[in-house]
């Protein structure tokens, strides 16, 4: 990555949410907002960032936690970093695949800095963590000056580095729902390295009984401007007996709803070709891991 020297901007600290979504509000989309940072000073010094002014949030008490189970549902504050969501007993117990999706960065340093919930902001279709979230069906608590609104995970992202988010809106918290004792989950990604950018990631959440899938989720990441659900993918799953002719047909029809990139980690086309075997794979390790 090119290296540019960083424009000056102004830093403020706000101490509550409502000061922070005042200053966003007043700025216009000229403000970013920085919870671990290493997101934003990596968009700022690649030069995809600009903020006249810089709102951390890491002075705003009561924004790191992870409540709750399965049973109950997840919540995940605005601070909260990858590695608490890694070390959570009940993010391991009950979401394994969002533990599958943080356990797979190698960096240490980085997850012990980086939140979830930046993650989630950059818009990037690189984001383990946004990967595995859109198969397990979650929701981002968004706050401004006027309201509080709810936005399921699938429709908050709209393209490269966008979402949905209007200037004086922040991302307070992640919901994930609970989960039916006959699902599970599989994350898996294809990288050169273990400390590579992926060039292919899917998270699968299938629910079953007696060998049918009553419910599924298909989340890809890398192969399209924004993290992706392949909703056609899915809708040729559910109601249907999980065998492998069904399951084949699901990751041919999950890799043709990607729009993959060529550049210098893969190409579109074996972008394409890994979805389907990432897609069948993720598929079975959750029959058999979870003996759906």
């Amino acid at each position: 990555m090119f290296i540019k020297s960083l424009k000056s901007f102004e830093l403020l600290e706000p101490k509550t949410i409502e000061e922070a979504v005042t200053i966003l509000a007043s700025y216009d989309g000229k403000a970013a907002v920085l919870a671990g940072g290493t997101g934003l000073m990596l968009a700022m010094k690649g030069g995809y960032m600009k903020p006249e002014v810089v709102v951390s949030i890491q002075k705003i008490p009561g924004l790191d936690y992870i409540e709750g189970d399965g049973q109950s549902g997840l919540r995940i504050g605005a601070l909260t970093t990858h590695r608490a969501v890694e070390l959570s007993p009940a993010v391991l117990r009950d979401y394994p695949v969002l533990y599958e999706a943080i356990h797979s960065l190698a960096s240490v340093q980085v997850k012990n800095m980086a939140t979830v919930v930046g993650s989630l902001c950059l818009g990037t279709p690189l984001s383990n963590a946004a990967v595995a979230l859109l198969a397990l069906g979650a929701e981002v608590k968004v706050a401004s000056l006027t309201s509080v609104r709810t936005i399921p995970l699938d429709s908050f992202f709209i393209g490269e580095n966008r979402t949905v988010l209007e200037p004086g809106e922040l991302v307070t918290e992640i919901s994930v729902p609970s989960l039916s004792a006959r699902t599970g989950g599989a994350f898996l990604r294809l990288a050169r390295t273990a400390t590579d950018r992926a060039k292919v990631m899917v998270a699968v959440t299938v629910t079953a009984k007696d060998g049918t899938c009553e419910d599924c989720k298909i989340a890809l990441g890398a192969v399209a401007p924004t993290p992706m659900r392949a909703k056609n993918a899915e809708k040729l799953l559910k109601g249907q007996k999980l065998d492998g002719e069904r399951i084949v047909e699901v990751a041919e029809a999950a890799a043709e709803e990607t729009k993959p990139i060529t550049d210098l980690r893969s190409t579109a086309e074996y972008r394409k070709e890994m979805v389907k075997v990432l897609v069948r794979r993720a598929i079975g390790s959750v029959l058999e891991k979870a003996k759906l």
